[in-house]
């Protein structure tokens, strides 16, 4: 087998998916940043390429099903495995109507990326993945998709009532726990990754912790050696619950 190592990051031409695709470059990785916009995303190779990393632009719309297939196809075309998935394309269209107004458009929106794009991409590069040694598949959820501490009213995150975003990351460690109940015999593990309160233009830019900071979750997940269930939740700190 291609003994170089190869990762593709979804939505990676800005915040955490541009500090985690540096990242994986940073640790000897050929990487492909995934990007819907042409521009925006040649110019996060660029700038990646500048700092001496092995970067490439792969177009890829992870809420359309035919560029998704189209990016898979001229993957296949450049590589013969994939060692490292991250699904991190994400969309936070409504952060501030109750539930009970929360329109249906945006939600379905929201669960066409957060949800049914990794489902998408991961089913898309399977072939890839099974051809890697050991390949790791980590999708970016949230702490707001745990059920349990959104319930609870004596933690923050039971002060907030984001129905359409939180629902989308919870059905993503859904689909988490049943892709590595099938992919863990194949030797290929699947996280769900909770990055900690990152500034990203998804929360205007208000969160504690730097892009880099962030990325630093997934990257751990991702190439490390770790004694970590397959098919679970994950933060900075350890195991989340579900």
């Amino acid at each position: 087998m291609n003994n170089v190592k190869t990762a593709l990051v979804t939505g990676a031409n800005k915040g955490i998916g541009l500090a985690t695709a540096e990242g994986l470059g940073k640790l000897g990785y050929k990487v492909w940043l995934g990007s819907r916009d042409f521009s925006r995303g040649q110019a996060a190779v660029d700038q990646l390429r500048s700092k001496g990393l092995d970067v490439h632009l792969l177009l890829i719309n992870v809420a359309d099903d035919s560029s998704v297939l189209e990016a898979a196809r001229i993957l296949k075309e450049q590589t013969a495995h994939l060692d490292i998935l991250i699904n991190n394309a994400g969309v936070a269209l409504d952060l501030k109507t109750l539930p009970s107004g929360e329109n249906m458009n945006l939600i379905r929106q929201t669960f066409e990326t957060n949800t049914f794009g990794p489902i998408r991409v991961t089913q898309a590069l399977l072939p890839l993945l099974k051809a890697a040694d050991q390949a790791r598949v980590i999708m970016l959820s949230s702490i707001v998709g745990s059920i349990g501490l959104s319930s609870d009213p004596d933690v923050i995150y039971g002060q907030v009532n984001f129905m359409g975003y939180s629902a989308s990351k919870a059905a993503l460690n859904m689909i988490t726990a049943a892709f590595a109940k099938e992919l863990g015999p194949l030797g290929i593990k699947v996280y769900a990754i909770e990055p900690g309160h990152i500034r990203t233009a998804l929360n205007d830019h208000t969160g504690t912790l730097s892009t880099e900071e962030g990325a630093a979750v997934p990257l751990r997940y991702a190439t490390m050696t770790l004694d970590a269930a397959n098919g679970g939740f994950f933060g900075p700190d350890g195991i989340l619950p579900w």
